[in-house]
């Protein structure tokens, strides 16, 4: 199974005027991790899907909910 939110620790310069921050994260979209799209794939109902932005339910990614400061859920 894929992890969409990544986690990184940006670099820090020794002369960096800012704080560092600890974390820092991204999303992957789905798409990456699926290779070849396999034939009769399971399909959302019409409606469902163009509500969903994807006929497909492989495909779907709703948008993340906020990771709070520090990169802790």
């Amino acid at each position: 199974m894929f992890t969409p939110i990544k986690f990184y620790q940006p670099y820090h310069g020794p002369f960096d005027p800012c704080p560092p921050r600890p974390y820092a994260s991204y999303q992957t979209p789905p798409n990456l991790y699926v290779g070849f799209q396999q034939p009769n794939l399971p399909q959302f109902p019409l409606e469902k899907a163009l509500y969903k932005g994807t006929l497909w339910p492989c495909f779907y990614d709703p948008y993340p909910t906020p990771i709070p400061e520090g990169g802790k859920r």
